[in-house]
């Protein structure tokens, strides 16, 4: 851990405390200002739709004007789509709110490489641990997201107008942190710097990186699909908006606590054995759900769900950085992000609908499809790891 390091850290977790307030309130809101109950979850769907749309513009801003500039718009972009969302709130204008967090996602994709940019700020041999550090900060987010969110529901006439105004200093001292830390120049942005292969080259002549790719965006899609859910299907069982808060702050303890030894299990047994052992949490989580739905089930599957989407999303970031040179990192970043958002993107949208139509068990045996979806993935690498070992033998000492 060094300064630079640290304070990015404090980074992401503000970057969580955002986020987990959305998804807190962006479903009730939705729920409270839609004109079909099927069209809840869209303020959550706008979120991750813009982090899909911007993806590519945040990768070109951060070439040409370095990481600290391209993060510093974006929590200028934070700032103002809060303040936008408040006002949508205020005037109970349903498609204002979806158009404030679809802006908003110029925020989630900038910040979304934070975990990136950690591993520019260690020396190689601490990739991993840099990594999991930086997740580890959303443990802030899990603590003051949920708070926020209870706290200032009812800070201004209109239910939760008032939590996006908070969320605007919250956008202004990540703006002040971010400004703090000095990063290294991408290789990118240097003069001469070799143009690099482009991500579907890269794709083509590096299998590894599809399956990093698809295990990332499948695991947080599916964490996606029954986080923003949650507070919904709460409500339809007649359980108070403060269990809700109190399920999304253990899932979100469940996300980001065992960022503190993912990275030392990832440097022991490898990034493809900790994924494995994510997906079978997963499949836990939903072996939960289907088992009640009262209190002790949500929150049983929500902290299952959380702890099992880092050891996937750790592990498969991890093995995604050992799949391109330094001078590809920014196009081969964007290109995660965009799959990670757009199937977010799709899981955001379906959770309403299915939430309020087939209910919670349907959707969480709905899950199931993209979870054997990533398990293909993981074996697909497993097979070809063998492989390369098999044909590149280590030497006995």
């Amino acid at each position: 851990m060094n300064l630079p390091l640290l304070l990015l850290t404090l980074c992401q977790g503000l970057l969580l405390t955002n986020n987990i307030t959305f998804i807190a309130i962006n479903g009730l809101v939705g729920l409270a200002l839609a004109p079909q109950p099927w069209m809840a979850t869209l303020p959550v769907c706008g979120y991750v739709a813009g982090g899909a749309v911007f993806a590519p513009l945040v990768a070109r801003h951060q070439r040409q004007w370095g990481r600290r500039r391209g993060f510093q718009l974006g929590a200028l972009v934070a700032i103002v789509s809060c303040a936008l969302a408040a006002w949508a709130v205020n005037e109970r204008s349903f498609w204002g709110v979806v158009l404030a967090t679809v802006i908003a996602g110029y925020y989630n994709a900038s910040a979304g490489l934070f975990r990136f940019a950690a591993t520019e700020l260690v020396p190689p041999a601490k990739r991993e641990t840099a990594i999991s550090w930086v997740l580890a900060g959303g443990l802030l987010g899990a603590v003051v997201g949920p708070a926020l969110a209870r706290y200032s529901r009812d800070l201004l006439v209109q239910p939760f107008a008032g939590a996006y105004l908070v969320l605007i200093g919250v956008g202004v001292l990540s703006l002040g942190v971010v400004s703090l830390i000095a990063f290294p120049p991408l290789a990118e942005s240097q003069p001469g710097a070799l143009t690099g292969r482009h991500w579907r080259q890269i794709a083509r002549e590096e299998p590894l990186f599809l399956v990093a790719m698809a295990a990332c965006a499948l695991g947080y899609g599916v964490m996606n699909l029954l986080m923003a859910a949650t507070p919904i299907a709460m409500k339809q069982c007649s359980l108070p908006f403060d269990n809700a808060t109190l399920v999304l702050q253990w899932h979100v303890l469940g996300m980001f606590v065992p960022s503190f030894f993912t990275g030392s299990l990832i440097k022991r047994f490898g990034a493809l054995p900790v994924m494995a052992v994510g997906l079978l949490l997963n499949l836990a989580c939903v072996a939960f759900a289907l088992a009640g739905q009262d209190l002790t089930h949500f929150l049983g599957a929500l902290l299952t769900l959380g702890v099992g989407w880092n050891f996937l999303f750790v592990g498969g970031t991890t093995l995604f950085t050992e799949t391109y040179r330094p001078e590809e990192k920014t196009r081969a970043q964007a290109a995660m992000d965009m799959a990670i958002y757009g199937t977010m993107t799709v899981t955001a949208f379906s959770s309403g609908a299915l939430v309020t139509t087939g209910g919670w068990q349907w959707m969480n045996l709905g899950s199931l499809v993209p979870l054997a979806i990533a398990g293909v993935a993981l074996a697909v690498g497993a097979r070809r790891l063998s492989r390369q070992r098999a044909a590149c033998p280590v030497p006995s000492p």
